[in-house]
Parts: structure tokens; sequence; C-alpha cells
């Protein structure tokens, strides 16, 4: 068997060699071999001295990057090619340390343990596949019957089967080391249980201090400095970027928002006259995940769909069609095909609304001439004037390495990614663009990530040491009410000092309250007190608090002894995962690594210009 399995080549992952091929001819047809500061020789990176050769990583982001659009339906952002090429360096990254622990360890795997392996444990890809169950359920003699075929001999599942057990089998073997020997006591099983299940209510008094200048005037420099050399790490952020933005929208008309419903009208004429649903769907529809389903969406309850599609959708009976219903998305025909309960099938066709062929004509001229006049120029006067000739309005966001670029409380496309991509202070972007418009961005200032220098983030200090000097200006009227509560009431001791006693609750100790300033202090002392008295003066990060615990309900043992066997495994699974990722992250941080992907971005923006 194992003979056959060497001597084959690929089934299942057909797709992941013609997605390697494509990222190798991306490579190619770019420049990157040979003809650039990037050659077939090129490292990315050294990981403990070993090699991650450029072409590898390309190819990898290249793969993840066609499956991820396959998986889409359309073309990724600039920011989304960015993750895709960050997943594939740090999968990369992994795949190195990962070899240099099996060494380091005497991990191998045996041919024995591959064909055990491949007979017995399938791989997910397997156990999903629609040929290979029975009822809806992996049926394992269909792949002991698939593995046995000769289709599977010429197609190379063998060899590939091989492939995939060489690298997982030694990794299971490592992770087995690594947290084979976790255990929950029912002592902690127990805790956790108790701390979703049992609950408080309280009520409380809340000293929140205000942000006055008198305030951050009262700090000094040197307490500033004192701060910041005690809480540097604290201040290791990710890179931020300033930039002025400009946009040419694209948002439709009354007239277009008509002229769209009148041809979902017309649509919805046609299969009244006897034509397919799911045909006309397939053909029209501008949802492409449903559409190539004949509109089918996956089955739901109240709850899932926008509010107007499911007011339409739960009163309209089963195979009628609907009229056109709008919502945000656009203009919706809908049909449900099945009702149980407050379970529907249902099938839709949606229109966008999009402008109408004269407006985006002048839509899309207007850019192109924003494009001609500053797109990717280097001086940055030639922005402003773009943006003057054409009438646009300059605005100015920041956007933070890692995270989407947002305008106007929307997320504009690939402008994060250009920001940390190389490019230089005064230099505009390309043209960006989405379904709503066209955007340009000028970089204005960059700051690397890091630690920041104190300079960057005074200001930031300054709010925080003078939230806790008014803090503790708030110490002595906390304390005055826990004192005056202690000899009568909670309720007439804030009365008299002109405070308002509120209640929250029941909640749990993990829950998130936000009277109390979230998973706070606060809270804990809700089921540390004893139930009635009030407490002394609680200082949370935001806040004073003084409080009475009033009612507390204790979990039920019983129920926690009926479900303990399977919290255990669900526990188990969990706390293994968790030191395996931190086993990982320990690998990561203890190796030296040479990450040298912006030098190569650098050259390579060096040479385009």
């Amino acid at each position: 068997m194992l003979q056959q399995m060497r001597s084959s080549a690929k089934y299942i992952w057909i797709i992941m060699l013609v997605t390697f091929v494509g990222g190798f001819l991306l490579v190619e047809t770019s420049g990157l071999l040979g003809r650039s500061p990037v050659s077939t020789s090129s490292v990315v990176a050294k990981v403990n001295g070993a090699d991650i050769p450029y072409l590898v990583w390309a190819n990898t982001a290249a793969t993840l990057a066609q499956q991820e659009e396959q998986q889409r339906g359309h073309a990724l952002t600039l920011d989304e090619r960015r993750q895709i090429d960050e997943q594939a360096f740090n999968q990369l990254v992994t795949e190195r340390l990962l070899q240099q622990e099996y060494e380091k360890r005497g991990i191998h795997v045996t041919d024995s343990e591959i064909i055990e392996a491949a007979k017995y444990q399938p791989p997910p890809q397997f156990r999903q596949a629609a040929e290979l169950q029975t009822e809806g359920q992996f049926d394992p003699v269909k792949y002991q019957r698939f593995l046995a075929s000769p289709g599977a001999k010429q197609q190379g599942l063998l060899a590939q089967l091989e492939g995939y057990y060489r690298t997982e089998i030694p990794k299971e073997k490592l992770f087995s080391q690594v947290a084979g020997d976790v255990f929950v006591s029912d002592t902690r099983l127990w805790q956790i249980w108790r701390d979703t299940h049992d609950s408080a209510t309280v009520s409380f008094v809340a000293f929140r201090p205000e942000a006055t200048k008198e305030n951050k005037a009262a700090v000094t420099d040197a307490e500033i400095q004192k701060y910041y050399e005690a809480h540097k790490k604290e201040f290791d952020r990710p890179g931020r970027a300033t930039l002025s933005i400009v946009e040419i929208s694209r948002r439709a008309t009354t007239r277009d928002s008509l002229a769209t419903r009148k041809k979902v009208e017309a649509l919805r004429d046609e299969i009244m006259r006897g034509a397919k649903f799911e045909d006309v769907a397939k053909r029209e529809s501008d949802d492409s995940s449903s559409g190539k389903e004949g509109g089918l969406m996956a089955k739901g309850v109240r709850g899932r769909f926008v509010k107007e599609f499911e007011d339409v959708a739960y009163k309209l009976p089963v195979g009628e069609l609907s009229q056109p219903v709008a919502t945000a998305y656009g203009f919706h025909l809908i049909k449900v095909d099945a009702r149980k309960g407050d379970t529907i099938t249902v099938r839709h066709i949606l229109k966008l609304v999009h402008q109408g062929d004269s407006a985006q004509t002048a839509t899309d001229s207007r850019a192109d001439t924003l494009a001609k006049l500053a797109g990717s120029a280097d001086v940055p006067a030639k922005f402003d004037s773009a943006a003057k000739a054409l009438k646009l309005l300059v605005s100015r966001i920041t956007v933070r390495e890692g995270q989407l670029a947002t305008y106007l409380g929307r997320e504009v496309p690939s402008v994060s990614a250009w920001a940390f991509g190389g490019a230089k202070v005064g230099e505009s972007s390309e043209l960006f663009d989405d379904e709503r418009g066209y955007y340009l961005v000028r970089l204005d200032s960059l700051v690397s990530a890091g630690i920041q220098p104190l300079a960057a983030i005074k200001d930031e200090v300054r709010g925080v040491l003078a939230r806790e000097k008014a803090l503790d200006t708030l110490v002595p009227k906390a304390k005055a009410l826990a004192e005056a509560a202690a000899h009568s009431t909670f309720e007439a001791a804030a009365k008299a000092q002109d405070l308002q006693v509120r209640k929250v609750g029941p909640f749990t100790r993990i829950s998130n309250v936000v009277d109390l300033g979230g998973v706070s202090e606060a809270v804990g002392a809700a089921f540390a007190l004893p139930v009635g008295p009030v407490s002394a003066p609680i200082r949370t990060e935001a806040a004073l608090f003084v409080l009475r615990t009033d009612a507390r309900v204790e979990a039920d043992r019983k129920a926690w002894e009926a479900q303990k066997a399977a919290q255990r495994a669900q526990v188990t699974r969990g706390m293994r995962d968790q030191r395996v990722r931190l086993y990982i992250d320990g690998l990561r941080k203890t190796a030296k690594i040479d990450d040298r992907r912006k030098q190569i971005q650098s050259a390579q923006r060096k040479q385009v210009t």
C-alpha cells in the first residue's frame, strides 16, 4: 500500500496543485525571479537559522488567496490579501519551529503508522465528502472501498494521504507530549460551573471622576515620566498612520431605486408566466452564494434574516411568490419552500440598487480624472490640487496597523494595507473602490509599531494619572457613605448625601456588567461579600463603588453532577488546545526570527519607482 502511495499524484487536492502552479506563474510573470531584488534564492525569513525561501512564501500565500477568492466569490482587497500573506508567513514559521522540535525530541513517523492512519483515520475532507456518506454520516466501508479502487491509485490520492500523515502524525505526537497529561479535577469543574451559574443582585452607588482641565494640569511631567517607565510594556502598540482621504460617491438615487424595483417586478412577471424560480435566480440574483443554488438560503429560525425580509417570509404561504421586498441590501423576491414551526427554508432573488448607466459613466469619468491627477503621486500638493479641481471634501482619518480603515462609519478597502505596505509620508495611493465609491488617500504621518515614545502618548498618560488623582479625591466621600450606611440604611445614607442607589442583576461572576465597569473588581466583590451589609469603597479603573449584595443564588450541584462527564471532556479539550497554543507561542517568543519582508517590499518599491 505504501508503494502505491508513493507512485501516485493527486485527487482531492487537485485544486491545491492548480493554485500552487498559479502562484508560481504569478511570481514568474511579476518579475520576481531574477529580474528584481527578489530571486529564486531570496529568503523571506530565517527561523533559528533555517531559511524560509521567498518563493515558498509567495506560493503558499497565492494558494491561500485563490482558495479564499473561490470561497468568497470575488477578488481580494489589499487588506484581505495582506491578512492572507500574514497567515502564510505565520504558517511557515510555525512549520519550521515544529520541525525543529521534532528533531530535538526524536519524533519520527513510520510507514506502518501512515498505513494504519490512512485506513482508519481519514482527513476531515473525506469525512465531509458526500460520496463517502450514508444517510448524512461518514461511511467507513465506502471509504475503505474507495481507497482500494483503481481511481484512487490513478489519481494519486494515496500519495497525497502519505504526505498528509507525514505532517500530521508527528504533530499529534508532539502535542500529546505537550498536553497529554492535562487533567481537570472535580473541584476545578465545580468552580467553572459556579462561575457561570452562581448569580448575584446588588444595590450600589457609583462615584465617577470628572475629566477636567484642572485634573490634567495637576499632573506633573515627573509623574508622567515615572508612570511611563513603570508601564512601558503597556504602550507596545501597532503602527499608526494619519491619512487624508477623498471620495467620489457611487450612491444610487431615488430614480435608480425605482428602476431596480421595476427590474424585480419584471422578473416576478417572468416567474408568474411559468419560468422556474431557480433558473431565474441563477441567472439574475446579485447574491452570488445563494444564486448559484437557485436562490436557496440556509435553513433558519426567526432573527436570522433582516426584519423587512422576515416580516414577509414568515407570512408568505409555502410555494407562493412575494412582491418585491425592499431591504438595506436591495430588492428581493422571496419564495418559501418549507416551514416547520419557527424554522423556514427560503429562496430569494436579490437585485442590488446601482447607479444608472449615465450616472455611473459620469462617476467613472471623475474617478479616472482623480487617478490621473494624483494617483500614486509622490508630491503631496498634487493630492490637494486634485481635490480642489474636482471639488472633493478632504477628510482626515487615523488607521492602526492590522485593522481596516474606516471613513464615515464604514470600512474602506485596501487603504490600511497600502499605508503600512511601504508607502512614504506625502505619497498618494492608487485609486481604491468598492460598491459605494472610489477613494484616494495620502499618507500624512506614520508611527512604527512597538513601544511608543513618551512624546507620542504623553497626553494619554496624563489622562490616566489625572483620572487616578480624581479617584483619590472621591475616596473620602465614598468612605463617608459606607460609614453612614453602617449606622443606618444604605438608601437613607445615600439620600442624606444626595446620592442615588441603583440596582443591577442578577449576573454571574464572568458577566460584563456595564453599570459596574464591565468584568471588574465590583463584580467580584458582589460574590465575596455577605448578603446584606454595605461594602467599603471598591476601587476599579474608572470609578469607586459602594455596594450591597441583596441576593445571591448558588449553582445547582445536582445539575452539575448530571453533566459533569460532558463538561470534563469539553474543558479538557479546551485546556489541551490552550496548552498547545501557549507552547507554540512560547516557541515563537524564544526563537530567533529574522523577518525580511519589509526589506524585500522596500526594495521592490524602489525598483518600481
